[in-house]
């Protein structure tokens, strides 16, 4: 029997990772980080200064690359042979990549990446336009959600951790632009799929997600 492939899709702040690296563990299978990509290409053009509109042939020439080792540990993110992992996650790499993510030129370049590395089913991979374009047939779709309150007190906790220091009140606000900028724009905007799941992770625990969503999938 064919392995799945589950897509997670959602906001940011919902889960998405989270619940996609522990289902992964769960099931056996390979966890993919779309997400990263577009942060990879981010971090790419904040380095050489490149506006986002113009990130498409870094796109095209990233050398992205996950290391599999340790499926419920935060991946770790190889861009060419430099370890980003911490690197990616920066808010303001977080602005950027939802800017170059708007680029068609740019997600074209990923999606293609993104096809390849699941092809061969076994893959839980997260990110926003999994279920609806990268793999519109895939097994199992889920979009994941939560409160905008709730999503930004995720992320305000996260930044605290690593000792980024940033008003709950600002997070909120970058986190609501995003949003608009993800759901607005004009190359695969975030929807859920017409035959996604949805899930809200307010007021639920992560193993509560990860063992309704691992009982969905037929092994």
């Amino acid at each position: 029997m064919r392995r799945w492939v589950v897509a997670i899709d959602g906001p940011a702040g919902a889960g998405k990772s989270t619940v996609a690296r522990l289902l992964a563990d769960r099931l056996g299978y390979v966890y993919l980080d779309s997400g990263a990509m577009y942060r990879c290409v981010a971090l790419l053009a904040l380095r050489r200064g490149t506006s986002p509109e113009e990130a498409t042939s870094l796109a095209q020439q990233a050398q992205i690359t996950f290391d599999p080792a340790g499926v419920a540990e935060p991946q770790r993110v190889l861009l060419a042979d430099e370890d980003v992992s911490e690197l990616i996650r920066t808010p303001e790499v977080s602005q950027m990549a939802s800017k170059v993510a708007a680029v068609p030129g740019v997600r074209r370049a990923l999606v293609q990446l993104q096809q390849a590395l699941g092809a061969g089913g076994g893959v839980v991979m997260e990110g926003r336009d999994i279920g609806t374009v990268v793999f519109p047939e895939a097994e199992l779709k889920v979009f994941l959600t939560a409160s905008s309150e709730e999503r930004a007190r995720r992320r305000h906790a996260e930044l605290e951790a690593r000792g980024e220091i940033m008003d709950y009140q600002t997070v909120l606000a970058e986190q609501k632009e995003r949003d608009e900028r993800d759901e607005t724009r004009e190359a695969s905007p975030l929807v859920a799929a017409s035959d996604a799941l949805a899930v809200l992770t307010d007021g639920r625990t992560i193993d509560e997600i990860v063992t309704e969503l691992a009982g969905k999938v037929k092994t």
